[in-house]
């Protein structure tokens, strides 16, 4: 069983609830997904990782623990603003807060 969903469709990481859960299995879930595409290689790193999907606060913890060292650049989907809003970011090129396409 598993109880959130992460995939990569394209360049975006696309992440999602499943199974019905409560988030103390939700993180774990997560982390082992996280964990299991790293040790695959679909983890690399690169310039910048966006993000699209409903999350938790404690999976988006999660999700900034496992990634926000390996790239560049974290951006988020805002669908409000119908762009992906840099949320982590260590790349000169980037600022917190700065809208991507």
């Amino acid at each position: 069983m598993t109880t959130y969903k992460i995939a990569f469709e394209g360049e975006v990481l696309k992440i999602g609830f499943a199974e019905p859960a409560q988030n103390d299995q939700i993180v774990k879930d997560a982390a082992a997904r996280l964990e299991e595409m790293s040790k695959a290689g679909e983890l690399g790193g690169g310039v910048l990782l966006k993000i699209n999907g409903p999350v938790s606060v404690p999976v988006a913890f999660v999700l900034a623990h496992k990634v926000g060292h390996l790239y560049g650049a974290i951006a988020f989907f805002d669908p409000k603003l119908g762009k992906y809003v840099v949320c982590i970011t260590h790349n000169p090129a980037y600022s917190l807060g700065d809208l991507v396409d």
